[in-house]
């Protein structure tokens, strides 16, 4: 593992970050720096109190597009950034983390197997602050204009109206940035600020290729190949599971099919990764 610190003079310095206005100096890093890894970035942000449904789509849509070769950049902190982090890696992917403190912490500290996750998998932990500094709140906003600077587009999942994720869309709007945005519940409060950036002329997503056909790249369609393994009754349960997620009570009234039937049919779907169950409510896997 390399660490190190990269002058903006330096020609490694990130091409896209050395065009905003007041790019860092120097950025200190701790990983491999590879200047392919800055080559095709998208900026991955939501709320750090992110809902079921929010974690769900960061998880699935993020593995899709990392997969793809896209890197994953985002801020590290709990909710939608750690996660996106992780769908990353588990998509085969890279990611940088942006530190809003130096890169010998570990902020939040909890987040230890991520941070050395990253570093294993060919990854970035980089910050403009001293290795050694601590985070502040004035150094947050910072990090979040580093996050926006490096990246092609910004993609926002899910975010309160005052929200750091909306700082973020409003560094990546001031530097001509793509911003994509996730439509969510209107009784949702961390869906408020993507539905506003939507209104605000925000392309929206519904799906991974969405953002992979801003970054040219066509990708096959894993919602059409998950639904190629369902098979009979299957395919009409996950049809409606796609719309709502439902328990098992609801789906036997429905069908008319006894419950227990159902419950069999349900963890046979479990099994091949169709649908996964959240509390008593079955989900399906889009």
């Amino acid at each position: 593992m390399e660490e190190g610190v990269v002058d903006i003079k330096n020609k490694k310095y990130p091409k896209a970050l050395k065009e905003i206005k007041n790019p860092p100096k120097r950025l200190y890093y701790r990983g491999n720096w590879d200047e392919d890894i800055f080559e095709n970035c998208l900026a991955v942000v939501g709320s750090r109190r992110m809902t079921s449904y929010g974690r769900r789509i960061a998880e699935k849509m993020v593995r899709d597009i990392a997969s793809a070769g896209i890197t994953i950049v985002s801020g590290f902190m709990y909710g939608i950034d750690a996660t996106s982090h992780r769908a990353s890696l588990d998509g085969g992917g890279r990611t940088i983390a942006v530190m809003p403190c130096g890169v010998n912490i570990v902020h939040p500290e909890y987040q230890g197997e991520l941070y050395d996750d990253i570093l294993k998998n060919k990854g970035l932990i980089i910050s403009e602050f001293e290795k050694d500094f601590p985070p502040d709140i004035w150094t947050y906003p910072k990090r979040n204009r580093i996050v926006a600077g490096l990246s092609k587009s910004t993609f926002v999942v899910e975010a309160a109206l005052k929200s750091g994720s909306l700082i973020t869309a409003g560094f990546a709007k001031k530097y001509k940035r793509r911003i994509f945005a996730l439509p969510g519940p209107t009784s949702s409060n961390v869906s408020e600020g993507t539905n506003r950036l939507i209104k605000d002329g925000a392309s929206i997503v519904t799906c991974a290729q969405d953002i992979l056909d801003f970054y040219d790249i066509k990708k096959s369609d894993s919602n059409n190949l998950n639904f190629q393994k369902a098979e009979g009754l299957e395919k009409k349960i996950l049809e409606i599971l796609k719309r709502e997620p439902m328990e098992i009570d609801a789906l036997s009234r429905m069908f008319e099919i006894p419950s227990s039937k159902i419950g069999t049919i349900l963890s046979l779907m479990t099994m091949k990764g169709l649908i996964f169950q959240e509390g008593r409510k079955y989900i399906a896997n889009y």
